[in-house]
């Protein structure tokens, strides 16, 4: 099974930027979606970005939308989530998750079968 690692997180200003990384131990199938989640202290893990499988069309909470930006690099088995003009509610622990999830599921964590240990963030005012 595929092991997922992430990196990048850290401490920045409002307003600022941070690029996470999801490094696999292997190249994902085409038919694997990949999305990045965030759980805050006290809070439920929630859906933040996501690149659907096959299609690779991508999907964004609207919290985010306009700031954030998923991507993949295929030759680094690598996704991407670039995080610009940060909010101080943007502070969270950011997992990356890979699963088969039909479209209408694809915000769902539950649905996602891999997950990476999570990188924290935290954004300053």
């Amino acid at each position: 099974q595929v092991q997922l690692v992430e990196s990048g997180g850290g401490l920045v200003q409002a307003g600022g930027s941070l690029r996470l990384s999801c490094a696999a131990s292997e190249r994902a199938s085409s038919d694997v979606s990949m999305a990045w989640f965030r759980q805050a202290p006290g809070m439920e893990r929630e859906f933040v970005a996501a690149l659907f499988r096959r299609t690779g069309y991508t999907y964004y909470a609207d919290s985010v939308k306009g700031r954030f930006t998923i991507s993949r690099d295929n030759a680094k088995n690598t996704v991407y989530l670039q995080m610009d003009n940060l909010k101080p509610e943007d502070t969270a622990v950011y997992y990356c998750a890979a699963g088969r999830p039909i479209l209408s599921a694809l915000r769902l964590s539950s649905i996602y079968t891999t997950w990476g240990q999570g990188t924290a963030v935290t954004v300053s005012a």
